[in-house]
């Protein structure tokens, strides 16, 4: 009865690879079937990063299992609009880079919405496009994407069921989610070409990608809700044959995650007993030791009470157990052995590594727990795992190098080579194009802003000079958005490190809600070389703990927090100042993403607020707490 509730099939995959490969090969059976009958295979294509993947297995297929496009006619869902064919974000441009130029598709039978096309013919236009895919016989197999506002092609909330291929509106929500592509969000169009919701609903089969936690939310109102207009993707589920291909992450809104305990008999672990009773005591705005056994039977937790009961002893388990990850020492309290102390005593005095996957999450997730682990002796090390040079504005690099041109020549420091890097750089930027990739120079330049920032961040807080590592990974350096995959050597740079610290303790970001997927990338390659060193029983781990913080995208629920750190107001304003040493993160960052505050208030807001739901769940009141989560790996 796991899936009772929901309305649209579902099926959940391990990571975005392998969902990406097994609808590839879905596709390529269709693919090959309609060629063995001598009948086309007509396929509705989706943009954005979703179905990357997808794509370049699709290319692979066809490179290296000989699979043919020739009788594949493609439509795709839609355009910005207005947008040139040739522009960076033009979705012609995108399916041609990202899959039309490496396969064997006839052009003919390529169908982008075009967004050259004059005001007054779009309508005309249109229903054009509609009929060509009606010619073609309909679409077999429709790939969608989900935005987080629900919308499918560029069909938002508000959209009915019966439209057909049009010019919409964008929601700002859309624009922000998608500002990433252009310089700034005012250079987002405001309208698009589309198909509709009910040309969407005539495919054959349909097959929905969502990954990442953002999508967790939405994907639940789509498949569990009621169909609405507000949720555009809800309207799948009078579709026949829908289905929706979901990471582990995308799925955690289903109730089948949520609350299992809805949908029949489970198997009651500690962290789910915790995450029934949390989520209770929070529904209900009680403390937990006031929760009474009529709220346990009224919110179908009558299981659990019949296993572990009665409701007092529930009530002080978990109550019990939040308490417990409550400390003020991170690396382990020296002057006695407490049992139930998320840390172990010894060594007293810890060999510790932060992963920071850009140059200031370190500081921005776990400023407080960073200082009292330098505080209380332990010797910390900073791996900063990237350069995140692509995040410093062109006004902050023009800033810098006046003030460096003003230094040299106040010094008479060889201020002829100074001059004539500022003048190249002052040249570059004046003329660039959006997203035109910045000069091998400029790049050094902002790396090293971003290098000097975390270097007095970590003086801020005591850390020594050789205990700072820049990692440089190499599949961040394109100088672009896109990155390049992980390879052997963004591995090879993790295990030397640990290798050479030989660290009892990690702390590394678990926080996947980056819009940019730079954190995801992060982890997975450091997990990866701690999987292969403990899987050689190399001796750098085998005291090793791994800690993940959360902060700057989001945060730990309640229920999967196994230490937290109080903070004073005294340590907030600390730690605030430490991020402020970030100074080309603040005031307008590159990527702010849908949250318009800045980083030290999202991380500030978020402490505080994690802080307040111990203080709910009846635990002593802080001014903040930092969350980890212990990772077995």
């Amino acid at each position: 009865m796991i899936d009772a509730l929901e309305k649209i099939p579902v099926q959940i995959h391990g990571n975005s690879a392998i969902a990406s490969a097994a609808i590839a090969q879905e596709i390529a059976a269709l693919i090959r079937s309609k060629a063995e009958k001598g009948e086309h295979c007509v396929l509705g294509m989706a943009t954005g990063s979703t179905p990357k993947k997808l794509y370049a297995e699709l290319i692979r297929l066809h490179r290296e299992d000989g699979l043919s496009f020739k009788n594949v006619i493609a439509f795709n869902l839609d355009e910005y609009y207005p947008m040139q064919p040739d522009a960076p974000q033009s979705y012609h441009r995108f399916m041609h880079d990202c899959l039309y130029a490496h396969i064997d598709i006839d052009p003919n039978n390529i169908h982008i919405p075009d967004g050259t096309i004059q005001k007054k013919d779009i309508a005309a236009y249109a229903a054009e496009y509609e009929q060509a895919i009606e010619k073609a016989g309909g679409i077999d197999y429709q790939i969608l994407g989900i935005g987080t506002n629900g919308h499918i092609g560029f069909n938002e909330p508000g959209s009915s069921r019966h439209t057909t291929t049009r010019i919409a509106a964008l929601e700002n929500n859309t624009r922000l989610s998608n500002a990433y592509e252009f310089d700034h969000i005012s250079q987002v169009p405001r309208l698009a070409i589309t198909m509709g919701i009910s040309s969407i609903l005539k495919s054959n089969k349909i097959v929905l990608l969502a990954f990442g936690a953002s999508k967790a939310q939405i994907i639940a109102q789509a498949v569990e809700g009621q169909v609405s207009d507000q949720v555009p993707a809800s309207f799948l589920q009078g579709h026949g044959n829908t289905l929706f291909h979901l990471d582990e992450a995308s799925a955690q809104g289903l109730t089948r995650y949520t609350s299992p305990w809805l949908t029949g008999e489970i198997e009651w672990s500690e962290r789910l007993i915790r995450k029934a009773v949390c989520t209770l005591a929070m529904h209900l705005n009680k403390p937990l030791l006031m929760l009474t056994r009529e709220d346990y039977l009224a919110n179908g937790m009558a299981d659990l009470l019949q296993k572990y009961g009665p409701v007092g002893e529930i009530n002080l388990r978990v109550f019990n157990g939040l308490r417990d990850t409550i400390t003020g020492w991170p690396g382990g309290k020296p002057s006695e052995d407490v049992p139930r102390h998320p840390e172990r005593r010894y060594p007293i005095s810890k060999r510790v590594i932060i992963f920071s996957p850009h140059p200031d999450d370190d500081i921005i997730s776990m400023g407080g727990t960073f200082m009292r682990l330098v505080q209380q002796g332990h010797e910390v090390h900073v791996a900063y795992q990237t350069s995140g040079n692509i995040a410093v504005s062109d006004e902050f690099v023009m800033r810098q190098i006046d003030f460096a041109v003003e230094f040299d020549d106040y010094f008479s420091i060889d201020k002829n080579k100074a001059a004539s890097i500022w003048h190249e750089a002052g040249s570059f930027i004046k003329t660039k194009t959006p997203h035109q990739k910045d000069t091998a120079e400029i790049r050094s330049i902002k790396g090293m802003i971003r290098r000097t920032e975390a270097r007095a961040a970590c003086r801020y807080v005591g850390v020594k000079e050789e205990n700072m590592h820049f990692m440089n990974l190499p599949f961040y350096e394109t100088g672009l958005i896109e990155k390049n995959p992980p390879t052997e050597v963004d591995v090879q740079i993790h295990m030397d490190l640990i290798r050479e610290i030989k660290p009892h303790q990690i702390f590394a970001a678990g926080d996947f809600a980056d819009p940019h997927g730079t954190h995801k990338v992060c982890f997975e390659v450091m997990l990866e070389a701690l999987k292969r060193l403990k899987a050689a029983n190399d001796p750098s781990v085998a005291e090793c703990r791994l800690w993940l913080y959360r902060g700057a995208w989001a945060e730990w629920n309640l229920w999967e927090i196994d230490m937290s750190i109080p903070m004073s107001p005294d340590q907030v304003i600390r730690k605030r100042n430490g991020i402020f040493i970030h100074q080309s993160q603040k005031d307008g960052v590159v990527f702010q993403g849908s949250d318009s505050r800045e980083f030290w208030q999202r991380a500030e807001d978020r402490n505080a607020d994690t802080a307040k739901l111990f203080d709910c769940m009846g635990l002593p009141q802080y001014a903040a707490l930092e969350a980890f989560m212990r990772f077995e790996f």
